[in-house]
């Protein structure tokens, strides 16, 4: 009797019987890694490693998160459980296909590396370039306003100007400078600071200087972090030769620009680092999935924390008072209640807490409108006539 066709037989089906155990292998690991994920992205992990958003509201990240969690659970039972013969038997019959499925990803995955090498990347804090106002690039800082000039931008349907003078700080014309010489209140900060979308009567700034009847200096950039904002006032302050008070931002739910290191940035003890090149890829999925490693969140609470004293002690220095201002935009979140208390009162830090309504944003936008602004302002004006006249210091004509 001839054996002949029933030994290849055997052969054919223990030579696809390793492909096939494989492919079954690999479907029920990335099930459970799937399902494990799942599992392991609780609310409190989601915490620990997203930090508050100043653009999309927690409750949005939560339902994203949920939804994130049930699509990787279904994917994790259907690759163990439901598909993972399929698998297989696909693995079976052609796998060289398999091989180069594998392949062509690998590769499709490195051309789009060497494709965005070629696009100029920005920080993600200035990704539009052509975006009122407009900025320039700057060495030291990342990047500043372009002195000198007034543009315009269309915000919640009305039409905003934003002037600069030759110094580069935003004024109410651009042919009415900040004079160095008179007492000045100067203000740091970024785009609230700065009053996205509002005339320059309703900015913080403006308005605390008519409330006080002394001249304000808007030093505010949009996309600075606290960093940012520390060597902007290193630069600017002793250009102002009667500097009367240092009104500083900082914001929990823009907490996670200072951790950020595609712009120039400051490391441990306030060095002074460059920009550090990233992989585009990478710079694009940290972009659209913004996930903070612990280390990172305690040096970037560690960092704040110094570059916050640092204007504490320089403003002082200049004889100034100083006034770390604390705006929150609606109810404050445990998260948001943990970064305040992290970065603030660990570190002693005298800082004003102001609370707005959160229905007080800008049409589709969420930055404050006038009136936030104006209850910020009111606010700041109150503490500063407290603090100045604590130190002796009479209001500045």
């Amino acid at each position: 009797m001839d054996l002949t066709p029933l030994r290849l037989t055997n052969e054919r089906r223990s030579g696809g019987s390793a492909p096939r155990r494989i492919g079954e292998i690999a479907a029920v690991v990335i099930g459970v890694l799937l399902l494990a994920g799942a599992a392991a992205a609780t609310e409190r992990w989601f915490d620990r490693h997203f930090l508050p958003s100043f653009f999309l509201p927690r409750r949005w990240y939560v339902l994203i998160l949920t939804a994130v969690r049930v699509l990787m659970a279904t994917l994790g039972v259907l690759l163990a459980f439901v598909v993972r013969r399929r698998i297989g038997r696909l693995v079976a019959r052609a796998p060289m296909l398999s091989v180069q499925i594998v392949a062509a990803a690998a590769l499709a995955l490195g051309a789009s590396e060497l494709a965005l090498r070629a696009v100029h990347l920005r920080p993600g804090e200035w990704l539009m370039p052509d975006e009122e106002p407009r900025r320039q690039p700057d060495q030291w800082l990342g990047w500043t306003f372009v002195p000198a000039r007034t543009g315009r931008a269309n915000v919640g349907g009305r039409a905003i100007e934003y002037s600069f003078d030759a110094a580069g700080y935003r004024v109410s014309r651009a042919d009415q400078p900040v004079d160095p010489d008179r007492p000045t209140v100067v203000f740091i900060g970024e785009s609230v600071m700065f009053g996205e979308g509002l005339t320059w009567e309703e900015t913080i700034p403006a308005q605390v200087g008519a409330m006080m009847r002394i001249q304000s200096a808007n030093l505010a950039v949009h996309g600075y972090s606290t960093d940012q904002e520390y060597l902007r006032l290193q630069t600017e302050l002793p250009h102002f030769q009667h500097p009367t008070a240092v009104v500083a931002l900082f914001m929990t739910a823009l907490f996670g620009r200072n951790l950020d290191d595609d712009r120039p940035h400051l490391g441990p003890g306030l060095v002074w680092l460059p920009a550090e090149s990233h992989g585009r890829l990478s710079s694009l999925a940290t972009l659209l999935v913004p996930y903070r490693t612990e280390e990172t969140v305690e040096h970037g609470i560690a960092m704040t924390q110094q570059a916050l004293r640092a204007i504490v002690d320089l403003s002082r220095e200049r004889g100034a008072a100083p006034l770390i201002v604390v705006p929150q935009l609606g109810p404050e979140a445990p998260v948001e209640r943990t970064v305040r208390r992290r970065v603030l009162d660990e570190a002693h830090l005298p800082y004003l807490l102001i609370e707005t309504d959160d229905a007080w944003r800008l049409p589709w936008d969420r930055h404050p409108n006038a009136r936030a602004a104006r209850v910020i302002a009111t606010a700041i004006a109150s503490r500063l006539h407290l603090d100045l006249a604590s130190e002796g210091r009479g209001q500045a004509q």
